[in-house]
């Protein structure tokens, strides 16, 4: 028999819904031999307790929702550790839901999220969200949501960030500083609030170098690992190629060392490479990749923390609450 449910029981021992439900839980409504027959009929069908069903039963799912777009990237996989330290403390699940960067993706989870299945949200947006309408409808059904790294502007409610434009500052700088006089930086998505943040740090860097922006040195990529390959590709092989290259997303900084590779290009030597970056695995890198690292456990506390304050205090305002977490540059031999 496929899922055997309470009504399903019901009909067997021909007894209510209701009646079966209390005898589960042990009621002292229901009499000694009726709890009997019950746990002896749910034995034999095999019945399990959903204990989803309970809970929307009781008005709490003691779930919270994570939406990101991504695993692959370090950051997320970090943040969700921080997240989970504050939720098992809290005696609740951490239900992770990706988007894979389709603002659509994520429209249907959070219309999804509409039927109780969360109690709370912690987001980060996809590089395609502009429309904050989903995210609204929830917060109207009362359910607290609460943005890290990447937010949707237009929400009013807590925010967990880091120091994007000062990071991507101290990243260009410490370039320059190492000598680069044409640096790239390679941008996943200008609508996204941190790329727009890293792209100004980039330029006020110039500026205050006294070395002009050129709006060809930002080179858009995509999600597609191959067609960002082949436009590194083409960029190596220019006569007059950057001496520095800042990747904004990890997963920018790997196509970087590919690119490097396949058209005979050393880095540092020929190239100096910095990267925003989590990747435990980047001082192994050869060279060793500096980065720009986030504090992605401890942004994941921190927006874990606000979500649960809500949760357990319906006075408790998310409104206007803004963290920034600083970023930590972690010079390694890609740049030196």
């Amino acid at each position: 028999m496929g899922n055997v449910t309470i009504r399903i029981l019901a009909r067997h021992l021909q007894l209510s819904a209701a009646t079966v439900s209390k005898a589960l839980a042990d009621s002292h409504e229901i009499s000694g031999p009726t709890k009997k027959r019950v746990l002896e009929m749910a034995a034999a069908l095999n019945y399990t307790p959903n204990p989803y069903a309970s809970s929307l039963r009781r008005k709490k799912s003691r779930t919270i929702a994570v939406i990101l777009p991504e695993v692959a990237d370090s950051f997320f996989s970090q943040a969700i550790n921080g997240i989970e330290a504050i939720a098992q403390d809290k005696g609740y699940h951490v239900l992770v839901c990706l988007t894979h960067e389709r603002t659509l993706k994520e429209q249907a989870i959070l219309h999804e999220m509409l039927g109780g299945r969360a109690d709370g949200i912690l987001i980060s947006v996809t590089s395609e969200t502009t429309d904050p309408a989903s995210i609204l409808e929830l917060q109207e059904k009362g359910v607290p949501v609460v943005f890290f790294d990447r937010v949707c502007e237009g929400i009013d409610t807590a925010r967990i960030v880091t120091d994007d434009a000062q990071s991507a500052y101290k990243a260009t700088d410490h370039l320059i500083r190492q000598g680069c006089k044409q640096i790239a930086f390679l941008a996943i998505s200008e609508g996204l609030s941190i790329s727009h943040q890293r792209i100004e740090g980039y330029k006020q860097a110039l500026t205050a170098h006294g070395i002009r922006f050129n709006g060809s040195d930002i080179i858009p990529c995509t999600h597609d690992a191959e067609e960002n390959l082949r436009s590194l590709k083409k960029i190596m092989r220019q006569q007059h190629r950057p001496d520095g290259i800042i990747a904004s997303v990890e997963k920018l900084a790997v196509q970087v060392y590919q690119a490097c590779r396949e058209e005979n290009i050393r880095i540092p030597e020929d190239i100096k490479v910095i990267g925003f970056s989590n990747l435990v695995t980047a001082a192994y890198l050869n060279p060793a990749l500096t980065t720009i690292t986030q504090p992605a456990f401890e942004m994941g506390r921190a927006a874990a923390s606000l979500l649960f304050k809500a949760l357990g205090n319906k006075s408790f305002s998310l409104s206007q609450n803004i963290q920034v977490i600083p970023s930590e540059l972690q010079v390694r031999d890609s740049t030196h």
